[in-house]
């Protein structure tokens, strides 16, 4: 297990991980219709266009196997379209269809909505704490 450097108060650093952590499981679970992974897979399609199989999956740091089964149940569900590789015809590529694309989009909206009526709920102080401490957060989420 990795200690926070001791210029990091590993008091924030706790508080931080079980505010963010708790968080996002609220978000995730009120709107829970689509696994995580498959969730995931979806919004890396989104980002970053139609994909391999493998390329999915080391995206998403899991199996082959693993998205061959998360790729199976979205393309069960008419979220994603599988089509034969232009450069290569043994593989296939996958990308959102429409929707799938229409899912995504829901469920951001209604994850955004819920994280909107909570900070409703904020004091104009709290709020404002939030919008100065966005950059920090953001940048605590970039790729190394």
């Amino acid at each position: 297990m990795t200690e926070p450097p001791p210029s990091v108060d590993s008091e924030l650093a706790t508080r931080l991980r079980l505010a963010v952590g708790r968080l996002a499981r609220r978000i995730r679970l009120a709107t829970n219709d689509i696994p995580p992974l498959q969730l995931s897979a979806l919004a890396t399609l989104d980002k970053h266009g139609p994909l391999r199989s493998g390329e999915l999956a080391a995206r998403e740091a899991v199996t082959a196997p693993t998205m061959t089964r998360v790729l199976s149940s979205l393309a069960e569900r008419g979220l994603v379209i599988r089509e034969p590789d232009p450069t290569d015809a043994r593989s296939v590529r996958v990308s959102l269809s429409p929707a799938g694309v229409e899912t995504l989009a829901r469920i951001r909206s209604e994850r955004t909505a819920l994280l909107g009526a909570r900070v409703a709920r904020l004091s104009d102080e709290q709020r404002a704490a939030i919008v100065a401490a966005l950059p920090a957060l953001e940048s605590l989420v970039e790729e190394d």
